[in-house]
């Protein structure tokens, strides 16, 4: 715990610094000169008189009112306040007193201005309708910065380590430069690569597909957009980095990007690799300009893929290579082109070990598993998007993609099962060896026609997709079940798949408005048609010809599926100043069907369901926000769960699906509140989240004495999860250098799960909590600490007697620390402990796990050198419990250890006339 001590005696050593500048409070209320009705969202701030410096600002209310709080050791000041359509307002005031009341100030009427143009602004923050526009010269950063380390300098932005964006509580999802994307959905190849000296305002949006944007609809509320726009002057030349790195046990690294801006034509090419799990945008101080995983997600062939990029991969030691290229132009003034294409190739192995004790109504058993994984994965992943502007009110929209993954894997396994009492009961190992080939196709088109100004449109939408899947596979196994009757199964086949998927869906919306641009009526019509088809030829191995062709009816497929899908809907929209609201209906038609070809079986079941939709959004103030909604949704079982076919490919474990089963319904209803005072820099966020489902689609599972399983599949009611998250954060402002943040968090969990466990059935009962606090103290352009401690409690409760509750504890504590003097040296550490008393004995507890980074900038920081320490305790490790209805787990599996790597960079940038930086014009104070 000396850590901790040491950042508790530095936070009280900064924050004697607390009270050095003369707080002042400035009042008043703002109207309109001409109707005299309050002006809501005014733009309020304070400038010193002789450098123009930024002292503070706020937004007023929906009375107009507000209050300027501040400190500075200045005598006069400047106060501005400026409205989109109004004239600004200047004036000198001297801080005689520490408390001023301007009274009421009207605002006359711009007649120069045009709709959404603030003549002249100067403001930091702009309210814009729906959008929050700061404007960079505002706000005081290093003279390097790139976007990330000027979006944590704006109000109510939070930028996670992992670059994952937040504004006001709500995650960025979408970065555009000018209004079109940048090397394709990844954001912090954005954040992490253009410099804020060629910004010159951030705005902030809600998401919007191209369509709901040209249509005139609301987004969701839940997921914001960021728009970067270039300073005109800056739009043009070339700018980028290249780096390497080389490190012990042969670790490396290497990435570079190059980007050339010409007005509204943009070319940007990067390529990487390593040999350190990263996808290849982001390493050591590199990583700040290359991006990084915001979110990572795993398919079954063992690729991964990060904000939709495609890379391959797997867990383990991953070897990574990756190039890009993304194209974006204007080629009239009607359409736009954005193109991309990215090649991921992975090398990766692992080794995995688990220990899991599984949980009967009338016994326990135990079962281990070792496990070793060689993969290597190559994809290639194009993506065209072509936006047509045939004029003002019709648009159409093209998105083509196609994928093509190649993949080659081994794959080797023991497993063994033991009763109470320590008696084997079974053993098996088995070793594949596959290739497998992946090509895919899809093409959305979105067409969007305009009626007259009052919010009418005519909207089509399809969309179309083909995927074909080929494997071959080698598989060898030998399982032993022991007991009263032994028996060994032995295999030697090989296995050729054929998989294909086809899907084409329409919808078509016509939007009639009730009340000119504020009330509408959406009737809808959509429809679905999904084709799968199934076909694998399994080849025992002949011991007479020595061929692989003793054909193996009961493991081989040939399956047609069918699933057809009528939709016709309304909806009734709201569109208001501060209020929105929509409430909507459909009704699902769908049919079905199932052909098993090799067995001459065949069935078709209809179904019908509603399906209801609404949400409210309420804006209290450009500070605070109310949403809610409710969604009723309906899911069909999958086709592995209908068909009525025994699936015997592992001999522990046979099963056979059920036609019978019903779609599931599932009821969904969230609500959350955010409010940020841009005044106080206090934010409070909240989301709750109650999901039931009636009709869900369960696993019923037969064990015998030997623990070898028949499972088939039931719907069950009863299954419901409450989860919520709420946060609080406060920054505190000592003087013009250092700033102190605080955030205290709270997630819960609560989740029931219905399921069967040898034929009886129970309820599972979830409980989990984990608060969290947060601290950071920054002194600009001296250091940073950002300690943070987290404790998660977990309970399990089972509605039958035969099953023992259980309770888990894990601590987490992180310390982030980044000091950057002696001048052009930054040192950054990455502290974590974590510790898990509940695992099981052989299995490590805690750790420690501690990376620092070194990095010195030379050539006026162009160039830089870092010098790198993964593991600089030696202590790596990815032990954890998994805890389910009927099972507790214990795994490991292989991790990166301890490397030092020296690495060196360089950067250039001929944007603008010389590609010189450019200056702020005022700071924070």
């Amino acid at each position: 715990m000396k850590i901790q001590q040491i950042t508790l005696l530095g936070i009280l050593f900064f924050c004697s610094f607390f009270l050095q500048a003369q707080n002042f409070s400035i009042n008043g209320q703002i109207n309109d000169a001409e109707k005299r009705t309050p002006i809501e969202a005014a733009t309020v701030y304070v400038e010193a008189v002789k450098d123009s410096t930024l002292i503070t600002y706020t937004i007023s209310d929906a009375k107009g009112n507000f209050q300027l709080l501040g400190n500075t050791p200045r005598k006069e000041v400047k106060v501005f306040i400026s409205s989109i359509g109004y004239q600004p307002y200047f004036k000198k005031i001297k801080l005689t007193n520490p408390k001023i009341d301007l009274g009421q100030i009207n605002l006359d009427f711009a007649v120069e201005s045009l709709d959404e143009v603030l003549v002249k602004s100067r403001a930091p923050v702009t309210i814009k309708k729906d959008t929050l526009e700061f404007n960079v010269a505002s706000f005081k950063t290093k003279k390097d910065a790139n976007v990330e380390d000027l979006l944590k300098e704006l109000p109510g932005v939070e930028v996670g380590d992992d670059g994952k964006i937040r504004v006001n509580g709500k995650e960025v999802n979408k970065i555009l430069v000018n209004g079109k994307p940048f090397f394709g959905d990844d954001p912090t190849i954005a954040t992490r690569n253009l410099t804020k000296d060629i910004v010159d305002k951030i705005q902030v949006t809600d998401t919007k597909t191209d369509a709901e944007a040209f249509a005139g609809e609301e987004g969701d509320g839940e997921n914001k957009t960021i728009n970067i726009t270039i300073q005109e002057d800056k739009n043009k030349g070339t700018f980028g980095r290249v780096a390497a790195g080389i490190g012990t046990d042969e670790r490396y690294e290497a990435a570079g990007i190059i980007n050339y801006f010409n007005d509204d034509q943009r070319i940007s090419v990067l390529m990487g690799g390593n040999n350190i799990n990263s996808p290849g945008f982001s390493f050591g101080e590199i990583r700040k300009m290359f991006g990084g995983a915001r979110s990572m997600s795993v398919n079954d062939s063992g690729a991964f893929s990060i904000d939709g990029i495609s890379f391959g991969g797997g867990e383990g030691i991953v070897t990574s290579r990756n190039a890009g290229v993304n194209y974006t132009d204007d080629l009239n003034n009607k359409i736009n082109v954005n193109a991309n294409y990215f090649y991921g190739s992975t090398d990766s192995e692992n080794e995995r070990l688990s220990e899991r004790e599984n949980i009967l109504p009338d016994t326990r058993f135990f079962s281990t598993s070792s496990s070793n994984s060689i993969s290597k994965i190559d994809n290639h992943d194009v993506n065209i998007g072509f936006d047509i502007k045939v004029d003002s009110t019709f648009l159409i929209n093209i998105k083509p993609s196609l994928k093509f993954i190649t993949s080659d894997s081994r794959f080797q396994s023991t497993d063994s099962s033991s009763d109470e009492n320590g008696v084997q009961l079974n053993r098996s190992n088995l070793f594949t060896n596959s290739e497998r080939l992946d090509k895919r196709f899809t093409n959305d088109i979105d067409i969007t026609k305009r009626f007259g100004n009052r919010g009418a449109f005519l909207k089509v939408n399809t969309s179309t997709g083909f995927n074909n899947t080929s494997s071959d596979e080698f598989l060898q196994s030998n399982t032993d079940i022991f007991g009263d009757l032994p028996e060994t199964l032995s295999r030697d086949q090989f296995t050729n798949t054929e998989n294909s998927f086809t899907s084409w869906y329409a919808n078509i919306t016509y939007r009639h408005p009730l009340i000119s641009k504020k009330v509408f009526l959406d009737v809808s019509y959509s429809y679905r048609w999904d084709v799968r088809e199934n076909l694998e030829s399994t080849f025992n191995f002949n011991t007479v010809t020595q061929e692989y062709d003793d054909f193996n009816e009961d493991l081989s497929t040939d399956f047609r599926f069918i699933n057809t899908r009528k939709t016709p809907g309304a909806k009734l929209v709201y569109q208001g100043k501060k209020l929105s609201a929509s409430v909507g209906t459909g009704y699902v038609f769908r049919t079905l069907e199932n052909q098993d070809k090799l067995r001459g079986i065949e069935f078709e079941q209809d179904f019908d369901a509603i399906e209801l939709n609404g949400r409210v959004n309420y804006r209290f103030s450009p500070k605070a926000s109310l949403y809610t909604g409710y969604q009723l949704s309906n899911r069909p079982p999958d086709i592995s769960q209908l068909q009525p076919f025994q699936d015997v490919s592992n001999p522990l474990n046979t099963i056979t699906g059920n036609p019978n089963l019903k779609p599931s319904n599932e009821h969904s209803v969230y609500v959350g509140f955010n409010d940020y005072d841009f005044q106080k820099r206090s934010g409070f966020y909240s989301y709750f989240n109650i999901r039931a489902t009636n009709d869900k689609v369960v696993p019923r599972t037969i064990i015998d004495e030997n623990l070898v399983s028949n499972t088939t599949f039931d719907n069950v009611n009863g299954d419901y999860r409450i989860y919520g998250s709420l946060s609080k954060s406060k920054s505190y402002k000592i003087d013009s250098l250092r700033t102190i943040k605080v955030g205290l968090g709270l997630y819960g969990n609560i989740n029931r799960i219905v399921n069967f466990n040898n034929e009886i059935q129970y309820r599972t009962n979830t409980t989990s909590l984990t608060p969290n606090l947060s601290f950071t103290f920054t002194w600009k352009n001296i250091l940073e600490l950002r300690p943070r401690y987290s404790i998660s409690f977990t309970n399990t409760t089972y509605d039958i007697d035969l099953f023992d509750n259980r309770d888990f504890l894990r601590h987490d504590l992180w310390l982030r620390t980044t000091t950057f003097v002696p001048k052009n040296l930054e040192w950054s550490n990455d502290i974590k402990y974590n510790y898990n008393p509940d695992v099981a004995a052989g299995f490590q507890r805690s750790s420690w796990f501690w990376n620092t980074t070194v990095a010195y900038s030379l050539w006026k920081k162009k160039a830089t050198v870092t010098l790198k320490i993964y593991d600089l305790l030696n202590q790596n490790n990815n032990a954890r419990r998994i805890a389910t209805s009927n099972y507790i787990e214990d795994a490991e599996s292989t991790v990166l250890q301890q490397y030092f790597m020296l690495s060196f960079s360089y950067k250039f940038n001929s944007l603008g006339k010389k590609g010189e930086v450019g200056k702020d014009n005022f700071f924070f104070d």
